[in-house]
């Protein structure tokens, strides 16, 4: 009897044994790793490139043009709402990975980020008052002029009137430099033809009209991510390659831009 039971014992635990490696080998694969979401820096104050509506989302030209690359690409994008004079720390230190802010590829920026292609032409304009005489860039030397602090009109301010001239009146957005200009406080603004035409046409403005230079150069615009970030870099130009190839980028520009002609 003792036998019969050791073997019947020995039995029972090579089968529950032998069928729980079964169970172990049949077992699901374990989840693949997530996809990594890419966080993406954007000035929202800058319409009709990057702004807020009404529900406090960020849209806009830009926006829509970072979407329309990573759905291409089969990446995920996140957006936060940066400051534009940070905006390029904030990639530098790392807590951004992207940045799309109508940011103009300059030699300057192409030393410490790396560009991607561009995707929209760009170019500053001087608003002025509809009776001033200004013609020309040079014209501001010696008057109050409103740019967007940190911004290509900014630069170009510093250069015709030196880095700290007082007469330099920096905004946190081209909005509240052209508000300055309604009411007098300052008698210029330089800033993004872009940008401008789509706060003229979009808050009823009387009285500001755009003066152009042809001695303003083109500008382009690009999206910027860490130096050396040549992977990251590759995969955000197949998307602008690719949507400028299949008609989605020409939809986007019209959508933004022909109503503001």
């Amino acid at each position: 009897m003792k036998l019969t039971f050791v073997k019947t014992t020995l039995l029972a635990l090579l089968v529950a044994t032998g069928l729980s490696a079964c169970g172990k080998h049949e077992e699901a694969p374990a989840a693949s790793a997530a996809v990594k979401e890419y966080v993406v820096g954007t000035g929202a104050t800058y319409a009709p490139f990057e702004y807020e509506n009404e529900h406090k989302e960020l849209v806009g030209f830009d926006i829509d043009v970072m979407k329309a690359v990573a759905a291409k690409e089969g990446i995920q994008v996140k957006f936060v709402n940066t400051p534009f004079d940070g905006i390029f720390t904030a990639l530098a230190q790392g807590d951004r990975d992207i940045i799309i802010s109508g940011l103009t590829i300059t030699e300057k920026r192409k030393q410490t980020v790396d560009f991607s292609d561009p995707y929209f032409e760009a170019g500053q304009v001087i608003v002025v008052p509809n009776d001033s005489k200004i013609l020309k860039i040079t014209d501001l030397k010696p008057l109050k002029v409103g740019v967007l602090q940190g911004s290509t009109g900014d630069d170009m301010m510093q250069k015709l009137a030196g880095d700290n001239n007082e007469n330099i009146k920096r905004f946190e957005s081209s909005p509240l430099a052209l508000k300055e200009l309604e009411t007098g406080g300052v008698s210029a603004v330089i800033a993004d033809k872009g940008a401008v035409a789509h706060y003229l046409s979009n808050n009823q403005v009387k009285g500001l009209r755009m003066v152009t230079d042809d001695n303003f150069p083109k500008e382009y615009f690009g999206i910027a991510v860490q130096k050396g970030n040549a992977a990251l870099l590759g995969k955000i130009n197949q998307g602008l390659a690719a949507i400028k190839a299949d008609g989605s980028y020409d939809k986007l520009h019209a959508q933004y831009f022909d109503a503001a002609k």
